[in-house]
């Protein structure tokens, strides 16, 4: 009888969730939120369930799911911390060294800026109408791909012998530098055979930024036959644009949404929205939004003393950068056999470069491992409180690093949370990376500017940086392309050509030299500058160190550490998912009484953070919540069949969200974190 009460209770429970999740499904942000994210469930998902009358009796499996879908989004934009529009906007702060704590100027409003960007697929779609145009081709400068040298009359591309080409074509190629149009290079004849041969790309190609439709509505201005059916897509799009960041209500929006796309595919005839790939961006729509916060935030001087373990954690990732540096340099120096072409060298590295480099950074982090332990007092229990003083000398004995190893390696990005006491929390230190350097942070800077000197202050001198592909799943896309580039910086183009080609200071590999000097290998440019041969290979390097700082895994469970007043590692458990027998459970509520025993048997708190190899990203779990249940539940089921051995880890959440200590104008509470910069001087 005691079961039956309990099950009656528990339907009047997930009916009143099912009621408060259509409140929250019927809010104008959250509509327009996931209007942002993902249009199309508005109507198959949302809508849907706002016209359901919850019920015990009416919750069967379609009812369920897009309860879980609005569960989703809204554990997504409420704790998550995600910098996406307006539902995560990006706030600046300052430090005041005069005062003591945070203090909130919350603005008038929640957002004091909003601006609706293209992806930059969106207006390669331009270009690529006017590639197909013949009466604009005359117009469209060609340009030599980077990893072809030119030398003794032949052109060469790394790994094959040399090519002789006539006197009439090397003219031909030598003109073909990105800027002047066909019509001023040579007889479209002798292109052709270039472009036949490999040797240079006739196309036009819109350098990677976060406003490539200025390039290329200049580029249509400028040519000298109409622009045809690519202005008038172009024209399209920012008038749809304009509709998108007017529309103040979700339905205005997702009237606006529906127009932009439609209008695409007419002009286009392929889809408005890409699907997932290996190398698709984050950004699948045409048009995205970022926001800056009304909010200012001042830190304390007090705020900056909590701050103080992070000087050991930045000599941990000294040691990181420079000992991965000088091991993969090591096998890369192999390679050398004197002076070559930086492209031809570039090509001879990849293996290294892209497999070797990978086993180097795995035996690094073990070693990074063993070092903590050798530091560290034993890992047990649930929590472990570590004096700075006490450590500190062993640290910068064990981690003893003479520099960063390149020159971005000088830069490492702790993003770190504040509980309503002041505590501080570690939720990631970014090694070798300025996150605020991504273009979604300068962008919604008062004064990029400013940040521009600040980089300067960083680097008195110019810096080599390798050119990026403009985007790739993995961390590129226009809103997180590094955006801090000097006019006195140089790019060099290995394999991509991603810049405006009337960018000085833009160089082919090609024409770039790797020699040895005073005992270490430099790229030497064609106009005589040198900069070290490692900071070619920067992305690489960074791609395989930024997320290795994490202290030793525990196995099955590790405990919260502390260092003074600042968490440096949460407490979290790793279960294997054929030991979470409670997903398996078919009656809603024995499975959500059995999570919870679960719960408290394994000593997991309330709020937690789960990662599963099947999710693309982590997840909130409530376990007070009989929805969140139900996801987790869902998400232990779905790694069951697609891994039965697999496991899951768990994360304790903290701060928890009764620590918030953001709020707005009306006390209104936000979860966030605070992003700051370090550099290695």
């Amino acid at each position: 009888m005691e079961w039956v009460g309990f099950e009656e209770l528990f339907g009047e429970v997930v009916v009143s969730v099912a009621r408060e999740l259509q409140r929250v499904a019927g809010l104008g942000g959250f509509r327009a939120a996931v209007a942002w994210q993902n249009r199309p469930v508005l109507g198959s998902g949302v809508g849907p369930f706002l016209a359901w009358v919850p019920s015990v009796g009416g919750r069967s499996s379609m009812p369920r799911q897009r309860e879980e879908l609005v569960a989703h989004y809204w554990q997504r934009f409420c704790v998550k911390n995600d910098t996406i529009g307006f539902f995560g906007p990006v706030g600046w702060g300052r430090w005041d060294l005069s005062s003591c704590g945070v203090s909130v100027d919350p603005g008038v409003g929640f957002v004091a800026a909003s601006e609706v960007y293209f992806a930059s697929w969106a207006i390669d779609a331009v270009a690529k109408l006017v590639n197909a145009d013949p009466a604009l081709r005359p117009w469209i400068a060609p340009r030599r791909i980077p990893f072809v040298r030119v030398a003794d009359g032949a052109v060469t591309l790394p790994g094959r012998p040399p090519q002789r080409i006539s006197p009439g074509l090397l003219e031909v190629l030598a003109r073909c530098d990105g800027v002047r149009p066909a019509r001023d290079v040579g007889p479209a004849e002798a292109l052709e055979e270039l472009v036949r041969r490999r040797i240079v790309v006739w196309r036009l190609e819109v350098p990677a930024d976060a406003r490539p439709e200025r390039w290329m509505r200049r580029w249509l201005e400028s040519a000298g036959a109409p622009g045809g059916r690519a202005l008038e897509l172009l024209d399209a799009l920012e008038s749809g644009r304009g509709r998108v960041a007017d529309a103040t209500d979700p339905d205005e929006l997702v009237s606006a949404l529906t127009e932009i796309e439609s209008t695409f595919v007419a002009l286009t005839d392929e889809a408005a929205v890409r699907e997932k790939g290996a190398n698709t961006a984050p950004c699948r729509a045409l048009v995205y939004s970022d926001s800056r916060r009304s909010a200012e935030v001042r830190l304390g001087k007090d705020v900056l003393e909590s701050l103080a373990p992070l000087e050991l954690l930045l000599t941990a990732a000294r040691w990181l950068t420079w000992t991965l540096a000088q091991r993969v340099m090591a096998r890369v120096e192999e390679v050398y056999q004197g002076p070559v072409d930086l492209a031809t060298f570039w090509f001879a590295c990849a293996p290294i470069l892209h497999g070797d480099a990978a086993g180097i950074a795995a035996d690094v982090q073990a070693e990074f491992w063993r070092r903590w332990e050798s530091i560290l007092p034993p890992l047990t229990g649930s929590q472990v409180h570590v004096s700075m003083l006490d450590i500190a000398g062993r640290v910068r004995a064990e981690f003893a690093a003479p520099g960063a190893g390149w020159t971005a390696a000088r830069y490492s990005s702790p993003d770190v949370l504040m509980t309503g006491s002041g505590d501080l929390v570690l939720g990631e230190l970014h090694v070798a990376t300025n996150t605020l350097g991504a273009s979604l942070f300068v962008n919604q800077h008062e004064s990029p500017a400013s940040l521009l000197a600040e980089t300067s202050r960083d680097h008195p001198g110019p810096r080599l940086m390798p050119l990026l592909a403009k985007e790739h799943r993995s961390r590129l896309s226009a809103r997180i392309r590094h955006a801090l580039v000097r006019p006195e910086d140089y790019y060099v183009a290995l394999v991509d050509y991603t810049a405006d080609p009337a960018r000085p200071r833009t160089v082919l590999s090609a024409d770039a030299t790797v020699e040895s000097r005073a005992g270490r290998l430099v790229a030497v440019l064609p106009d005589g500058a040198e900069f070290p041969v490692v900071d070619v290979f920067s992305h690489v390097l960074t791609t395989l160190v930024m997320d290795m700082f994490r202290l030793p895994d525990q196995g099955g469970h590790s405990p919260r550490v502390t260092v003074d007043r600042m968490v440096i590692s949460r407490e979290s458990w790793r279960f294997a998912v054929d030991s979470l027998s409670f997903a398996d459970e078919k009656n809603e509520a024995r499975r959500f009484v059995k999570a919870r025993w679960w719960q408290r048997e394994a000593g997991l708190p309330r709020f937690v953070f789960v990662v599963s190899p099947t999710e693309p990203r982590p997840f909130y779990v409530d376990f007070d919540s009989p929805v969140y249940v139900n996801i987790l539940a869902k998400s232990i089921r779905r790694l069951s069949r697609k891994d039965p051995e697999g496991r899951l880890t768990v994360t304790e959440m903290l701060p928890t969200p009764d620590q918030a200590w953001l709020t707005d104008a009306n006390g209104h509470q936000y979860t966030s974190e605070l992003r700051f910069v370090a550099v290695d001087e």
